[in-house]
């Protein structure tokens, strides 16, 4: 499917992942005049009329929008998080299939993985247990955006296809720490540590949980090439293929921050998920997309904007 004569809807679009995809749409030559971004001051997509106003005229839906956070946040509002997921991702697919748009592009999370999947990760593996419970509600209510993209398939013939992208990192994240990621919560407790002059940071968990990371320009590529070549019911992992401990990638994060104070592991609370490693092999099969940038590399770039960017107070 040929991008640039299409008219493109993306949810989530001025976010941080969003925000790259928008800019991968426009550097293939997708005019800015036919990339629409909702926002939320205008368009409350959990209301089915407002769903129903946003996917008018387009001609492809890439739902990245999302209420989601790290674990602190996942246990504080986890009705929240289902209600607002599932209602967005449902009543947006269901204006998609009665406007008549071409193709659908369902952005799932790792998160709706079993607790203890094998690693690495297969996508056949999806429906072989529960959730890992913190992030329950979340990956359960972005998981049934697979369940209704396979019926509308089946259905209403709707072009739908659903993403499963790993943990995200990068320039723009979101740096609030009672919402952030461990990646974006850790470049933000070291930097803070250093400018207070304190010799130690606090962990969550007991360090020993992995994690497969995946920079968020490598995610926003993956979703193109999903976008414009692929096409099938299977859902579909988009990661790195690489895994690193909690206590690797802090000591890591330390290093490069040159923070050379204590890690002290606050092991009353939860370390999520056991492991999270995916099987990467169909996302290369189907369109051609593999994880181009080394991860400290990555690391280096997220941290470098962080720095540049601590006159925002919003981080």
């Amino acid at each position: 499917m040929g991008l640039k004569d299409k008219r493109i809807l993306v949810t989530g679009g001025a976010g941080f992942l969003g925000s790259f995809v928008t800019e991968k749409l426009l550097a293939l030559g997708v005019p800015s005049r036919n990339i629409f971004v909702p926002r939320s001051r205008d368009f409350d997509l959990r209301r089915g009329e407002d769903c129903q106003r946003a996917v008018k005229n387009q001609d492809i839906i890439i739902h990245l929008a999302a209420k989601v956070g790290g674990i602190g946040f996942n246990q504080e509002k986890p009705g929240e998080i289902f209600f607002d997921n599932i209602m967005m991702g449902t009543q947006l697919m269901e204006a998609a299939r009665l406007a008549g748009v071409g193709k659908f592009v369902a952005v799932g999370t790792i998160c709706a993985y079993p607790k203890f999947t094998p690693v690495p990760f297969r996508e056949e593996a999806l429906w072989n247990g529960y959730p890992e419970e913190t992030n329950a509600p979340y990956g359960l209510a972005k998981k049934m955006l697979l369940v209704q993209a396979q019926a509308y398939r089946q259905q209403y013939g709707l072009n739908a296809i659903y993403l499963l992208p790993v943990n995200l990192y990068g320039p723009r994240d979101n740096f609030d720490p009672s919402s952030s990621h461990v990646i974006p919560a850790l470049i933000r407790k070291a930097a803070e540590a250093q400018r207070a002059g304190e010799d130690f940071i606090e962990v969550w968990g007991t360090g020993k949980a992995t994690r497969e990371f995946l920079y968020v320009e490598d995610a926003a590529e993956g979703i193109v090439l999903a976008t414009e070549k692929y096409n099938k019911p299977e859902p579909v992992n988009i990661g790195s293929g690489k895994q690193i401990s909690i206590k690797d990638l802090t000591g890591l994060i330390c290093r490069l921050m040159n923070f050379k104070g204590e890690i002290r592991w606050n092991i009353s609370k939860p370390d999520g998920q056991p492991k999270r490693c995916l099987d990467v092999r169909r996302a290369e099969k189907e369109f051609g997309f593999r994880a181009k940038t080394d991860f400290e590399t990555g690391l280096r770039k997220t941290i470098k904007w962080y720095l540049s960017h601590l006159q925002d107070t919003s981080l």
